[in-house]
């Protein structure tokens, strides 16, 4: 491997010295070797990125395949070895495709996610976060923020756009949380899948009953997909879109709420929400396990051969601290303009939900920080219970007051 140091031996470290930054060594590496070898939990060889720079121009270069059967699991797990990404999944998991198979799937969906109908869903979104607040205050305080607030708001919403009912929402919720652990037998892991996508092909077959003005219905009508093929992308959307936009309210509220500097800038001036949503993808960028791709020839990049087959894993939240991209990049700014963070990916890739989950997290922050003045955290900050054996990042549970 180009006779470098081989400094990550054994998957990605999950161990963080504090809870909202990344594991310091990335930072040592990006320094580095911002390109530098690593190596997977199953033994496989490959690279891990840290530089900004060499991040997006790998996710833009063609040369770079997604495919299932290409990527490793980050960190050291039983999945490791005994969950086959590519023969386990169900199909149409676009998000593991290379064209021309992943370009038939994106593009039957990106006319259902643009930015115009995305803010045309605003008053719903606003109308939901209410009925969450409303609830939450009906309860009482002590309220869990994920629990109350964070996961059903982004649940309904996720639910609401595709066509899935009100009674299925809870049992979606369980299996979509669960899905995404690290710490799950093999064996649970594909049994949560068959329930999600069993829960799937309940709620499809009563849309061919009774059809409705939403997505799903869309799907099944079209006549361009299989149903096998229709339950697997209905099951990546539901997933994905919920669990990043509710981890992103809970974790963007407890950071907020451990910034009070940076929270009375936003509570000041309400216009600085799009600057603050934007910083705070940046700054936690939850996806903390990253993208990966792999060169299907032998690649020269930045003074680094990577050899055809050998996985670079882009670590996303290290890509977002870069100094030579966001100057003072450890420090959360409300009020940059915070532009070009690798969040939502680059390239093909790019997330096809990011226009929704910007709406989403502006209308939660706003809801949350106009509806209770004195929110705040109803425990010691460091009691907090990370998700860091998530595929997802964000917060167990987040007491709250006000």
């Amino acid at each position: 491997m180009n006779d470098m140091v081989c400094p990550i031996t054994n998957g990605l470290p999950k161990i963080r010295e504090t809870p909202l930054d990344p594991p310091a060594i990335f930072g040592q590496l990006r320094a580095e070797q911002p390109i530098a070898p690593m190596t997977f939990p199953d033994g496989a060889r490959g690279w891990v990125v840290t530089g900004y720079e060499q991040a997006r121009t790998i996710l833009a270069d063609s040369r770079f395949s997604s495919k299932a059967s290409t990527k490793h699991l980050a960190f050291a797990s039983d999945l490791a070895t005994d969950f086959d990404l590519e023969k386990d999944m169900p199909p149409a998991q676009f998000e593991h495709m290379d064209p021309p198979e992943h370009t038939r799937y994106r593009k039957l969906l990106t006319g259902e996610f643009t930015l115009r109908r995305m803010k045309a869903m605003v008053p719903q979104i606003e109308r939901i976060a209410a009925g969450r607040v409303a609830a939450m205050r009906a309860k009482g305080q002590p309220a869990d923020l994920v629990k109350d607030f964070a996961v059903p708001m982004s649940a309904q919403v996720i639910c609401e756009l595709l066509g899935i009912p009100d009674e299925a929402r809870g049992r979606f919720e369980e299996l979509s949380t669960q899905a995404l652990s690290l710490d799950k037998k093999p064996e649970d892991t594909k049994a949560v899948l068959d329930g999600l996508v069993a829960l799937i092909g309940e709620v499809a077959m009563g849309k061919l009953e009774k059809p409705g003005d939403d997505l799903l219905t869309g799907l099944i009508t079209g006549g361009q997909l299989e149903p096998a093929e229709i339950l697997g992308v209905l099951l990546l959307l539901l997933v994905a879109g919920h669990e990043t936009s509710s981890n992103m309210l809970a974790l963007g509220t407890y950071t907020l709420l451990r910034e009070p500097e940076q929270l009375a800038k936003l509570r000041a001036d309400e216009s600085l929400i799009e600057n603050a949503v934007e910083e705070l993808l940046r700054y936690l960028t939850i996806v903390h396990i990253g993208v990966q791709r792999t060169p299907t020839e032998d690649v020269e990049l930045y003074g680094v051969t990577l050899k055809a087959g050998e996985t670079a894993l882009i670590h996303l939240p290290s890509v977002n601290r870069d100094p030579e991209r966001f100057p003072d990049p450890d420090t959360l700014d409300v009020t940059r303009r915070t532009v070009g963070h690798l969040t939502f990916s680059h390239g093909i890739h790019q997330c096809l939900g990011q226009q929704l989950a910007r709406q989403e997290l502006r209308v939660g922050f706003t809801t949350l920080l106009r509806e209770f003045p004195e929110l705040r955290l109803a425990t010691d900050p460091q009691d907090i219970p990370m998700r860091d054996n998530m595929t997802i990042y964000g917060v167990h549970q987040l007491p709250v007051a006000w």
